[in-house]
């Protein structure tokens, strides 16, 4: 039976080997302030707090920045795909809730072009098509200079009663 992880000391070495390690004490920093000043609520919630995601709503759109940390990093040295989607999952779903009530993720797609690796990183999130029930969103990703670095489309459900 062949092993899924590689264990330690195998002479096994990723892509980066030799690169920079994490700033432990940032990381942890990050995760003590997202402890101290999460609650449950868009916005407010403990990974909009630990990624410290800046959320503005225009009439029909929402923005969610974030500056990239070293420790959001994959082992490529670059930010990590899954931050990636959760950013723009969190744009479509903070503008369905703005503008038509809280819903569910049905499906969500995702298209990484390129890398980041360090500045601002902003998701930009709108409708292509509002319903009563079932939303049909997209939210590009793009990076300080304003290149596209990943975009979603994502159909949401409303959820009644919220």
């Amino acid at each position: 039976m062949m092993a899924l992880f590689a264990p330690a000391g195998n002479g096994y070495n990723p892509p980066n080997a030799g690169a920079p390690t994490m700033d432990e004490p940032l990381a942890r920093e990050a995760f003590e302030a997202a402890l101290r000043t999460q609650s449950p609520g868009f916005g407010t919630f403990f990974l909009a707090r630990l990624l410290d995601l800046d959320i503005s709503y225009g009439t029909a759109d929402c923005t969610v920045r974030m500056a990239v940390k070293d420790f959001m990093y994959n082992p490529q040295g670059s930010l990590h795909g899954g931050l990636i989607a959760t950013v723009l999952d969190i744009s479509m779903g903070h503008l369905l809730t703005h503008a038509a009530g809280v819903g569910m993720t049905l499906q969500m797609n995702t298209q990484y072009i390129k890398p980041a690796r360090a500045g601002i990183v902003q998701a930009h999130a709108t409708f292509l098509r509002r319903g009563r029930s079932i939303n049909y969103l997209e939210s590009r990703m793009t990076d300080a200079e304003g290149g596209l670095m990943a975009a979603a489309t994502s159909i949401w459900r409303l959820l009644e009663g919220k």
